[in-house]
This record gives C-alpha cells, sequence and structure tokens, in this order.
C-alpha cells in the first residue's frame, strides 16, 4: 500500500485523547485538485483538514500524521461523545457529492480504502461500532459519504459491520411481541441512541437508512429498520 505525503495541511492541532474512531467522508468537490486546496489551505476562516484522502484512482494521499488532530468531524456526537475530532481519523473520499453530481465510489478508490481502514483499525484497535461515516454524527447537517457508498464491501473485508436485510425475517421478529405501530417511533428512537445518534436529531432515522437501507431513505420509522437496529446491535455483541 503506498501512501504519498506530497500535499501536507497546516490545519491541525494536537491530540489530547486516544485514536478509537474512524470517520470516513466525501470531499463534495468539483475534483481531486479542489479538494486538496481546501484541505490544505490556512487562509481562511473555516480551516479543515483530514488524515488522508482517497482519489479515485485509488491514490492515497496522508495530509498530516495520525497523531494530530484533524479538523474533519466539526460538530458531532456519538454514543455520548462530542467532538469527535478529539479521539478519530478522518479520511477523504474524493467524490463531487450531492451538490456536485453524486455517483458511485470507484473500485480501486474502495480497494485502496479497505487496504488503509484494514492497517487504521487493527493498529489502533477500532471496534465495528465506532466505524462511523460523517452522516452518522452529524445527521442533521451531512449527507456523506452517503447512499451509494458501499458499507458491506467494507464489512466482507474485515471492517466495520453491516446486518444484512436478506437475513432478517420481519414477520418473526415481531410476531412473539406486542410491539404495534403506535410505538414504532419510540422503539426506533430508543434503539439509535443505543447505537450511538445524538438524540434530539430532527434527520437521524433517515441517517440509520442512508447506511443501512439505502433503497428507501424516507426519515419514517417502520418494522425493517427497527429489524435491522436490533439486528446490528447484535452483530456489535450488545444485544
Amino acid at each position: 500500500m503506498e501512501i504519498s505525503r506530497s500535499y501536507q495541511s497546516p490545519n491541525f492541532d494536537e491530540r489530547s485523547a486516544e485514536i478509537s474512531a474512524l470517520v470516513l467522508h466525501y470531499t463534495g468537490m468539483e475534483d481531486f485538485g479542489s479538494a486538496i486546496s481546501r484541505l490544505c489551505d490556512s487562509g481562511i476562516s473555516n480551516r479543515v483538514s483530514a488524515h488522508y484522502v482517497i482519489d479515485e484512482d485509488g491514490s492515497i494521499f496522508s495530509l498530516l500524521d495520525e497523531s494530530k488532530r484533524a479538523w474533519h468531524a466539526g460538530v458531532s456526537f456519538w454514543r455520548g461523545l462530542e467532538s469527535l475530532n478529539d479521539f478519530s481519523l478522518g479520511i477523504e473520499l474524493v467524490n463531487k457529492g450531492h451538490d456536485f453530481g453524486y455517483h458511485a465510489f470507484a473500485d480501486a478508490q474502495m480497494s485502496s480504502l479497505l487496504s488503509l481502514s484494514r492497517r487504521i483499525v487493527s493498529e489502533h484497535k477500532i471496534s465495528s461500532s465506532w466505524i462511523l461515516g460523517h452522516s452518522d454524527i452529524s445527521p442533521d447537517r451531512k449527507l456523506d459519504p452517503g447512499e451509494l457508498f458501499d458499507w458491506s464491501y467494507l464489512a466482507d473485508g474485515g471492517v466495520g459491520f453491516v446486518p444484512r436485510i436478506v437475513d432478517i425475517d420481519v414477520n418473526n421478529e415481531f410476531k412473539r411481541t406486542d410491539i404495534n405501530d403506535s410505538c414504532l417511533d419510540d422503539l426506533l428512537n430508543d434503539l439509535l441512541t443505543r447505537i450511538g445518534y445524538a438524540p434530539f436529531c430532527a434527520r437521524r432515522v433517515a441517517a440509520f437508512q442512508r447506511r443501512y437501507r439505502c433503497r428507501l431513505i424516507n426519515n419514517v420509522a417502520d418494522y425493517e429498520c427497527v429489524s435491522l437496529a436490533r439486528a446490528l446491535l447484535r452483530g456489535w455483541g450488545e444485544q
């Protein structure tokens, strides 16, 4: 795995906590050059950075050392903790994003991401529940890496866990319970809080759907979402 250090970002500070999370983003800009320019620009008020950028051809660029605190997560929350910049690594995937022509991520790009993520997860002992998308930790602000990102590809390669809809029998999941439509919202919200999403976010159901049920993203609680949320917690060994 070759990693280029031909670009370096000045936008960082010192880390005050051990690395325990990995956050994936898309760049959301027109092209690689625009993204690199933005991530390495120290002359703007809203400075940003990431530890790594992966271009569509699979090239990996390290913008700053993992020991430094990058500015990629912004206002964020997961599992009771805020300010994920403090203890996370950020990887940016070059993709135009929803504002400029969102498209599927290239095979070479995903292959490089898997290799890099495997090393990061192993070295820092990051658990599946802390492998995150930007939309997981900032559901009311962010959509990335989005519904076209293949989380299952990473999971199949040993990075994270994804419950499979084909493995979930929604009828059997509920036929032994007294759950009904009137309590679906409360049940799913409780599960999403246990999973890690920030409470009181207007779009957290949509964020969960964007990652785990991307064929239908409507921000509405239903039996399938509850089944997926339960299966996710079971996969993490927490239910």
